[in-house]
């Protein structure tokens, strides 16, 4: 079952994933998708692994996120798997490639999408609502919104259920089976 949280910087998406995690039995998986690039972003890092409670299994994947994905469900019998975040994954394919664009973002989503729909575990997918800002004025800052944008829109499209973190106030967008 996928479950989408969204919402902008500093919403709650994290604690909120983190209770919705809960309602599914162990064994759990934190799939981080985070990089330590610089000592800022390591001091991050560090801060959500002392946040996760006790018990949970950490995998640290940057790129192939799906991949890890069927790994927690299949070897580590991961009954919920949260996937923190969808845009700092989208970054690192850019970064990556320089090709790469908003079909491969829809792609990369699809196939997320595709390995939650295959099992009855609980994946919570954590993102952030790229669509509420400005149009950002450089070439690399757009391309990124639109990836972001675009893997969200199929993420939610595909989710069971959608909830909109807002002040700390998650807000259900969807709840239920999969509606367009």
């Amino acid at each position: 079952m996928l479950i989408l949280v969204t919402g902008g910087s500093r919403s709650g998406k994290s604690g909120f994933a983190l209770e919705v995690a809960a309602r599914f039995p162990d064994p759990r998986v934190f799939l981080a998708t985070a990089q330590e690039s610089d000592e800022e972003m390591k001091q991050r890092i560090q801060a959500h692994r002392r946040a996760r409670p006790d018990g949970w299994r950490v995998v640290e994947e940057p790129r192939e996120v799906a991949v890890a994905l069927r790994a927690a469900i299949e070897k580590d019998g991961a009954h919920a798997v949260i996937v923190d975040c969808v845009t700092i994954w989208i970054s690192n394919l850019l970064i990556e490639d320089d090709a790469f664009g908003e079909v491969q973002a829809a792609e990369k989503a699809r196939e997320l999408a595709d390995g939650a729909a295959r099992t009855s575990a609980g994946v919570v997918v954590v993102t952030n609502e790229v669509g509420s800002g400005v149009v950002p004025d450089n070439a690399l800052a757009r391309r990124f919104r639109d990836c972001a944008g675009r893997a969200n829109q199929v993420l939610a499209r595909e989710a069971a259920e959608v909830y909109l973190c807002v002040s700390g106030i998650p807000v259900a967008l969807k709840d239920g089976p999969r509606k367009g």
